[in-house]
Order: C-alpha cells, then structure tokens, then sequence
C-alpha cells in the first residue's frame, strides 16, 4: 500500500476531487469490463448448453431406433422358432406367414421362408415372391439368406421390387431353429419409421444415414436414399463410437436446401450426431443457429444494457458525492492552515452531522483542548524547576551517606565487627540500610563467638574417641567366651549322638521280626500265583471268544450299511420317476395348447406325443431298475439274517468258558484272605519299628538343634569382629577430621575482632565443660570391660553368666549387644551426635540462644 501511495503523482494525492474522479472512473470502467465478462460468459455457458442439448436430442433418437432395431431382430427370431416355420410343412408355414405378417406392427413388409439347398423362396407372405430363385432377386438380404446363421444378419436399406413402390427397405435373415437348410427373411419398410423421429424445435429436421452415408429415414420422406452431402458430423459420430454423441455448426449442403425441409440455408445450422449401437447408422439433428441461439442473443443485448445503465448511474451519484464532499474538505482545510500558523480564534461551525460535520466537531474540540494544555504546560514547568532544586539537594545528601556507609563495611569486611552505621538520616531507605545492616553485624558478632565455643567442644569430642577404643578391646573379650561356648556345644553333640546308636540297634531286632512275618506270606502269595494263572486262561478263552463275536457284529453291521446305501438309491430313483411325472404333466399341457391353437392333427401334438412316449419308456426302464435292487436288498437282508443267528449260537458256546473263569475267581478270594492275615502281622511289627523311628528322630533333632545354636555362636563372632573392625575405622577417621576442622576453625576465628562483652558471654561455657569433663574421669564407663579393684573377674564384662546354655543366650544379648549399644550412645555416639546439633542449630542460625550447647557440655 505504501508503494502504490508513493507511485500516486503528488498533484494527484493532494487533491481529495481529482482522486475521488479518478476512483470513479476505474469503478465505471470496471463495472464495465465486469458486466461485458459476465454477459460473454453467459452467452458462451448458454451456447454450450444448447450444443449439448442438440448432442442429447440426437442420443436419444439413436435409442429409440436402436430399440426399433432390436425389435425387429428380436421378430425375426420369434418367427424361426415358431412351430409351424420349424414343423417343414410348406403350405402351414405359407398360411402361417401370411397370417403373422398381419399381426406384426406397422411398417412389416413381407416373411420368406427360403430353402438354402434349393435357393429360392418356398414360402412367403407376399404371393409374387413364393417359388422365386433368390438368384432372380436383387436385393442385399439374398446374400446373407444363402447362408444363413443362428444369429440375426441385418441388410443394407435398399428399394423392394415386389411392391412395385419406391420404398427403402431393410431385412433381417436368420436360420430356422434347429434347420440350417432353411432361412427366414423378415423385411421392414423404413418409409414407416418416420413418424417416430421427433423434431426438437420448429424448423428443426432429423434424419438418419447409413453406412452409406446415405438417408434412410427423415420426418418428411423426402430424400429418402439420397446422399448426404457434409461428411464432417458423420465422421466424428463414427470415430466417437455410440457412447459419444455431440454437436457442431456447420454451412447447410444443397440437400437440405430443397423445398422438401423447412430450413433456411443462410445462415450455418448446429448438427447433433450420435450413432446407433449396433450398427453403422447415425441420427443427425439441424437447428438453424436462429433458432438455436436466438435466446443466447437477448441475453447479451439485455446484459449489455443493464451495464451500460450501471456505468451511468455510479457516474452521476459519484459526481454529486463527491463535489460536496470536496467542497467541505476544502473549507476545513483552510480553517486547520489558519489554527497551524497560530491563529487559535478560528471558528468551526457547520450545519452538517455526519462524519464530515464530526469532524469539523473535533477540530474545534481540538482547539479547544489546545489552549488547555498551553496554559497548563506554563504552570507544570515552573513546577519543575523548583522540583529539580530539591531533587539536586537530596542527592547530595544521599552521596555523603553513600560514603559514610562505604567506610563502615569495608571496615566489617577486613573483621571489625564493632563498627556500626549512624541511622540519623534525611532519607527513609538510608535509615532502614542502616539499621538493619547494624542487626545483622550484631547477630554475626555473636554467630562468631559461638564458633568459637564449637571449637573447645571438639576438644571434648576428641577424649570421648578415645572411650570408644577401649570399648573395642571389651568387644574382643567377647569373642573369646563365645568360641569357648561353642567348644562345650560340641561336647553335648557328641554324647546325645552314642543315645542315638543304642536307639537304632534296637531298631534292628525289630526289622528281623518283621522278615520273619514276610516269609508266610510270600508262601501265600505263591498259591495265590497258581491260582491267578489258572484264572487267566479261563479269562483268555473267554476274551478269545468276545472276539469272534466282535467280528460277526461287524460283519453284521457291513451288511446293514450296504441295505441302507440300496434304499438310499431307491429314493433318488423315487425322485426322478417324480420329476419324469412333472414334465409329463408339462408336456401334456403344452400339447393340448397345441391342439387348441392348430387343431388336433397338427404336427405340434404329434412332437409332443413322442416325446410323452420317450418318457414313458424311460419310467418304465426305471421301474426295472429298482425291482432289480429291490431282490438285491432282499438277498442281503437273509445274509444278514444268518449271521446274527451264527452269533447267537457262539454266545452260548461261551457261556460255560465264563462260569468256570467264575469258580477260579472264587479260589483266589480265598487265598487273598489269608494274605491279609500277613499283613496285619506284618503291620503290627512296622508300628514297633515306627516307635523306634520316632526315637531316632527325636534325638536328631535334638543334635540339629545343638548345630544350629553352634552356628549361631559362629555368627555372632564374626559380627562382632566385623563391629571391631568398623569401630576402629571410624575412630580413626574421625580423629583425623576432627583435629583438621579444629586447626581450620581456629585459623579462621583468628582474622575476626570481637566486643569483649560478647567474649566474655561465652568463656563460662568453655570453663563448665572442662569442669565436667574433669568429674568425669573416675567413674568406668558402661560395657569398657573395667571393674572394681576388688572383683576377681575384673577383665569379664558386667553382668555375663558363664552356665550352660542360658550363659549363651546371656552372651547374645546382655554381655555383647548391650555392651555394644552402650558403647555407641552414651560415650562415642551422643557425644558426636551434640557436637553435630549445636554447629547445625545454634552455631550457624543467627540470633540463636547458646544454652542448647551449654547443657550438652554439662552432659
């Protein structure tokens, strides 16, 4: 947009009524240009349309000769399947011709029934054609006639020379059904077409051509047969093919000229074409353009007069717009011209209300508003001299702070902290500076003097590592008395195990006992065998014989399933004797159909009578047929007989196998019961042995039990070593940090300057530490391994119980565990513990009280 402003002459974009003109003239042109587009774009889309539509009228006249066409093929077909032309009878196919060409619809010229051998016509509807050579007769349906086929061959349109009149004509030839020496020729006039070829407008003709670009039918039967001159709608409908029809402007020919067609050859007419399918014929349709396009010519005349009107009109309303829209721009130029050059006194008065007259309202409030503000711009800046005095004063005075403030924190940063701020100042913020920074050298003061405190307390800690060594050596002593535990835990190991060997011989004597018992039933269970052996034979006897029967029933059932096959096939032959009894009935009704259309004697009934015969003969080498399986079911059903009755005998020839197979079951019933006489014997004895098994299991797991507490003893010796080993390692560490954090805290401490007020605070503190430290000493700590004088087991722990088993279990937990865990919290762990919560708590929290790390020196 910007560019295009910049392209605008100057001349041009200062004056509001040149440019208004000029925007509307482009709008005219415009309008112009727009209305002449869409009235040419109509025209065309209008044109197009009527293109098309001659296209379509054309299309659907080719359908309807199409379906003509097919019509006429389909007649042809009809008559050679029909009974008489298919019975050979040629005075009944004479009669019948000149009978049907009566019935069939207008425009049906003449049947020939032609004898191919013989080449000439037998039989026709016509009286002069009967008993004529085809070689006598020239028309195009001779040839196609001398050899005929089953499908319908359609002739070239041609003049018929029975009648006498000049009529084209066209023929359709197909072979008799069923006789390829005989051929029927079904002859159409195309002069009767005529009246179904619809005119789509007035002074609109349709005609028809042939391969032969020749006219075949038109609606007035004028030129019939004559040549049609223009070749360019016939081409393209042949090359497009009959699923492409369409339209074209072409100069009318001198055929179309004659007197014989109501169109005028002056001017080009628009052709529809579209060919037939099935054939080389085409349907032209003309319609002059006048007619054609005479809508299409009142559009753009009408289009073109509305945008000339348009044009006018936005010319005249523009032109009065703008010259009082550029009238009253340019007296409200003036007006602004005099208020730039100063001349705030210029009146803005008018009449109008619209956006012009609001204008003329804000350039006056504009004025106005003006005046305001110079007069209020005066006042404001005497306002800011006397600010920026005041401004330049306080400035100083916050500099000579600044640098009072300076001085004092460079002199904290080097570690005086005594220096403080003066808080008398002019300033709020500089008060508040002040203040604050003074409370918080005040709380690093005394955060200082703590750290100082933390550092004796590590002191403390140090001694208190030492406590925890000599807890490690009562640790080793207890590792000693646990491995000597262990030691008498074997001795009863060994003792409980010679119980168990007296135990397992007495098991012994009990197992003879029990092989004694097993002896009798093994001499029992030998008769038993015998008698199972007998049985077993009986039982294969038995076994063999279901066997014999097995197959018999197999054999029997074979027999079945063949007997069911047989009636399976006599019910498919049931079946069709029924089906035979259908058609025979159909065949009944076609002949008396026959008989009441031709008489009784015709040939039809007689067709049909031989075919019944056929068909009876047929159902009656069926009745055969099945009287023949019928004795062959027969035949199987007495072998079937016979076999269920062999089966029968052969069941009763095993009955006695089975009874004796009976009795030897009994015998070893027998026998099993004196088994189980062994058996309760041999059971009583196993009980005896099960007593003395439980013994047995009894002292393993006494012994099992003895092993467990040997390793649990073993466990707890290495853990008490791995607690020494860690214990050491800790110590270790621990002193080595202690004593470098004590050398670092020190050092640091050193570059600070304290008041001696806040000094003196903490030395009491200091002083009862080392007091209570001091009346620490005599007393042994719990679980060191120290003792009275007095006591003769002084290098034992307090508290251990040697007796037993119940000095084991007091090993495990009064002796070593609580030994240990009074090692870890009174003397070691608490210790390290406070001097961890006071350097967290107190030390680093500023404003903090200090009697948390003096009562954990009093601890």
């Amino acid at each position: 947009m910007k560019r295009l402003r910049t392209a605008v002459p100057a001349p041009i974009r200062r004056n509001y009524a040149l440019k208004f003109g000029i925007a509307l003239l482009v709008l005219g042109v415009s309008v112009g240009i727009i209305g002449y587009g869409g009235t040419v774009l109509i025209q065309d889309d209008i044109e197009q349309r009527v293109t098309e539509d001659s296209g379509t009228v054309a299309a659907q006249e080719a359908e309807k000769l199409e379906t003509w066409n097919e019509k006429n093929q389909l007649t042809a077909t009809m008559l050679s399947r029909s009974g008489p032309v298919t019975s050979g009878n040629e005075a009944v196919i004479d009669d019948y011709l000149s009978q049907r060409v009566l019935e069939l619809p207008i425009g049906s010229q003449a049947i020939h029934y032609v004898d191919v051998e013989e080449g000439r016509i037998v039989a026709s509807s016509a009286d002069d054609a009967t008993g004529r050579s085809l070689a006598g007769v020239d028309e195009p349906w001779t040839e196609t006639a001398s050899s005929p086929s089953a499908d319908v061959a359609v002739s070239t349109a041609y003049e018929d020379q029975f009648t006498g009149e000049s009529l084209p004509m066209i023929a359709y030839t197909t072979q008799v059904n069923g006789d390829s020496g005989h051929a029927i020729v079904y002859t159409v006039n195309l002069h009767s077409y005529a009246a179904n070829l619809q005119q789509s407008e007035e002074g609109s003709v349709v005609l028809v051509a042939d391969g032969e670009d020749r006219i075949i039918a038109d609606g007035s039967n004028a030129n019939l047969l004559e040549q049609y001159d223009t070749a360019a709608p016939l081409d393209r409908a042949r090359s497009g093919g009959p699923t492409n029809p369409g339209a074209m402007t072409v100069a009318p020919d001198d055929l179309l000229g004659s007197t014989a067609y109501p169109v005028s050859t002056d001017e080009d007419h628009v052709v529809g074409y579209a060919q037939v399918r099935n054939s080389d014929w085409v349907v032209l349709s003309h319609t002059p353009e006048s007619t054609a396009y005479g809508f299409v010519s009142q559009v753009r005349t009408y289009g073109l007069y509305a945008t000339f009107a348009g044009v006018l009109l936005i010319g005249a309303v523009g032109a009065v717009l703008g010259r009082n829209t550029a009238v009253s721009i340019d007296r409200l130029t003036d007006k602004t011209d005099r208020m730039k050059d100063g001349d705030l006194e210029v009146e803005f008065d008018t009449t109008r209300i619209d956006n012009i007259g609001r204008l003329y309202d804000g350039f006056a409030s504009m004025r106005d508003s003006l005046k305001t503000q110079i007069q209020e711009a005066k006042a404001a800046r005497e306002e800011a001299e006397q600010a920026r005095t005041e401004t330049e004063r306080i400035n100083r005075h916050l500099e000579e702070k600044a640098d009072e403030y300076r001085v004092i924190m460079r002199a904290c940063a080097d570690g005086d902290l005594t220096a403080r701020m003066d808080a008398e100042s002019e300033n709020e913020a500089m008060r508040e500076i002040a203040t604050e920074f003074n409370e918080m050298v005040d709380e690093l003061e005394t955060t200082v003097a703590r750290v100082s405190a933390f550092a004796n307390e590590v002191a403390v800690a140090t001694e208190q590592v030492t406590a925890s060594s000599e807890e490690v050596q009562s640790a080793s002593k207890q590792v000693s008395e646990s491995v000597q535990e262990i030691a008498d835990g074997a001795d009863t190991q060994h003792e409980r195990f010679q119980r168990a060997s007296t135990e397992i011989e007495g098991l012994s004597t009990t197992t003879e006992e029990i092989a004694a018992s097993s002896n009798e039933v093994a001499d029992i269970a030998e008769r038993t065998a015998e008698t199972g052996v007998d049985g077993k034979a009986s039982a294969q006897e038995a076994v063999a014989g279901l066997n014999r029967i097995e197959r018999d029933s197999s054999e029997a059932v074979a027999e079945i399933e063949a007997l069911e096959s047989e009636m399976a096939q006599v019910d498919e032959l049931v079946e069709f004797i029924s089906e035979v009894a259908e058609e025979t009935n159909l065949l009944a009704l076609n002949a008396n159909i026959e008989a009441s259309r031709d008489g009784t004697d015709s040939e039809g009934f007689s067709v049909v009578a031989n075919e019944v015969k056929e068909l009876s003969a047929k159902t009656k080498e069926t009745a055969d047929d099945i009287e023949d399986r019928l004795e062959r079911i027969q035949t199987q059903t007495e072998q079937a007989v016979d076999v269920v009755t062999t089966t029968r005998e052969r069941v009763a020839e095993n009955r006695d196998v089975i009874e004796g197979t009976v009795e030897s079951l009994e015998e070893i019933a027998d026998y099993a019961q004196e088994t189980n006489t062994g058996v309760q014997e041999i059971s009583a004895a196993t009980e005896e042995q099960a007593a003395s098994t439980e013994t047995v299991v009894t002292i393993v797991d006494e012994a099992a039990t003895i092993s467990a507490e040997t390793t649990a003893e073993t466990e707890t010796v290495a853990a008490a070593a791995e607690e020494q080993t860690t214990a050491l390692s800790e110590v270790t560490t621990s002193a080595s940090d202690l004593a470098t954090q004590a050398s670092r805290l020190s050092e640091t401490l050193d570059r600070f300057e304290l008041d001696e007020s806040i000094q003196r605070q903490f030395e009491p503190s200091r002083s009862s530490a080392e007091t209570s430290d001091d009346a620490a000493d005599p007393p042994a700590p719990v679980g060191t391994g120290e003792a009275p004088s007095g006591d003769p087991d002084s290098d034992r722990p307090v508290g251990f119980e040697p007796d037993g088993d119940e000095g084991t279990e007091a090993d495990d937990e009064p002796d070593g565990d609580e030994g240990t865990e009074a090692d870890d919290e009174p003397d070691g762990d608490e210790g390290t513990e406070a001097d961890d919560e006071p350097n967290e708590n107190d030390v680093f929290r500023f404003g903090a009280d200090s009697t948390q790390t003096e009562g954990h020196d009093g601890d």
